[in-house]
């Protein structure tokens, strides 16, 4: 991977950018944390699963091991104290951690709408605030958050994860237009379905919960997250979408959302058709 961002986006002349990540002990943050570290970037990782976190990476000089839960504010001003105690700026903070668990609205249990919206919009909003002054007072610095293509068009069995990733985005969006005259840029990355851990979980929940998420082609892999990841440390744009032919798609569909009507029937047949194809390949023989 060539550098797309030199070694920092300020004026400083530290040989060695300093990165948040969040989520990092598992799936996207944790895969998108090893990129990072292998280019020799100074990380600050968190994660509400510590152990998990502790067995993905050592704590070592230049990493520092954060046991998180976003929800937190107390935590997260700690964690940006510490980073900063330790290291002395803050590059970038991606704010990678997420929990879905897809679900008709009607039939979800009244405690998910707390945790979908806290985990999933509240926390990165956190992250913002914790982080944004450090970066304005800097004059540089560059905030990349993690929302998904059912922000951008409303997902039918995946209410509370659409409204949370919506609101992200769009704080995101909002957010910043006001701070690039400040030298600080913000990115919202959204993505279709990626092959995680989390898909496996999909195959034990109703499949009329879960078909849309499945009606694209495939699930992306991490590494086509990676990429996106990579664009957004080099252009600084304020959307990317992965794949880019979905998104345009989700995108007709939320300025014309009435054609759910109409696209809901076919995609929900493809999704079924496609979780039965998993279902098989799952319980294959090796």
């Amino acid at each position: 991977m060539s550098d797309p961002v030199g070694r920092h986006n300020g004026g400083s002349d530290r040989s060695s950018p300093v990165a948040i990540v969040t989520g990092a002990a598992s799936g996207i943050g944790r895969h998108w944390a090893r990129v990072l570290r292998g280019r020799g970037f100074r990380l600050a990782l968190a994660d509400v699963n510590g152990e998990g976190l502790r067995a993905a990476f050592d704590a070592e000089a230049d990493v520092r091991l954060h046991t998180l839960d976003t929800r937190s504010v107390d935590g997260w001003q700690k964690m940006v104290d510490d980073t900063l105690h330790h290291f002395g700026a803050i590059d970038y903070l991606f704010n990678i951690a997420g929990s879905g668990r897809p679900g008709f609205l009607l039939d979800v249990p009244m405690d998910l709408v707390d945790t979908s919206i806290d985990v999933n919009l509240k926390g990165h909003i956190y992250g913002m605030k914790s982080v944004g002054p450090v970066m304005v007072r800097q004059g540089y610095g560059h905030i990349v958050n993690m929302s998904s293509l059912a922000g951008i068009s409303p997902t039918p069995g995946n209410e509370l994860y659409s409204a949370a990733k919506s609101g992200l985005r769009a704080v995101s969006i909002a957010t910043a237009i006001r701070l690039r005259p400040m030298g600080v840029s913000v990115t919202v990355v959204c993505p279709d379905l990626v092959d995680t851990p989390t898909l496996a979980k999909h195959l034990t929940l109703d499949p009329n919960d879960v078909a849309l998420i499945h009606s694209g082609r495939r699930a992306l892999t991490l590494v086509e997250v990676e990429s996106a990841l990579v664009r957004a440390l080099r252009d600084r744009p304020l959307e990317i979408t992965v794949p880019r032919s979905r998104g345009w798609f989700v995108k007709v569909v939320n300025l014309l959302p009435h054609l759910m009507f109409h696209f809901h029937g076919p995609l929900m047949r493809r999704g079924l058709r496609r979780l039965e194809t998993l279902k098989r390949a799952r319980v294959r023989p090796a």
